[in-house]
């Protein structure tokens, strides 16, 4: 994995996190906990590795901003080398399933 690479997207997950805090009202404590403990990389994979979506991610759409999700930004060509194609296919099709345009 470029390192580089992982500790931007690490980054941009902690952007996000901060971003649904401030523009929504959203503490996703949950997520921030998996980031601190696992990285954005390893908390992206863990959670698109879930059946399901989770929690925050409902709760991102009802809020109208699934721009703050975890699946967006792993659909982005820039962060593509850090994941699957499995894994970019689930993130795009969970955006797919709720109509969100890139």
């Amino acid at each position: 994995m470029n390192e580089a690479l992982g500790q931007e997207f690490d980054t941009k997950m902690r952007e996000i996190y901060q971003r649904a805090l401030s523009e929504c009202g959203y503490n996703a404590s949950y997520f921030i906990r998996l980031v601190n403990d696992r990285g954005g990389v390893g908390t992206a994979k863990y959670l698109l590795s879930a059946d399901d979506p989770q929690s925050g991610f409902n709760v991102l759409w009802e809020l109208g901003r699934l721009d703050l999700t975890v699946e967006v930004q792993v659909a982005k060509r820039r962060f593509k080398p850090l994941f699957t194609e499995d894994e970019v296919r689930i993130a795009r099709r969970r955006l797919d399933e709720l109509g969100y345009c890139q």
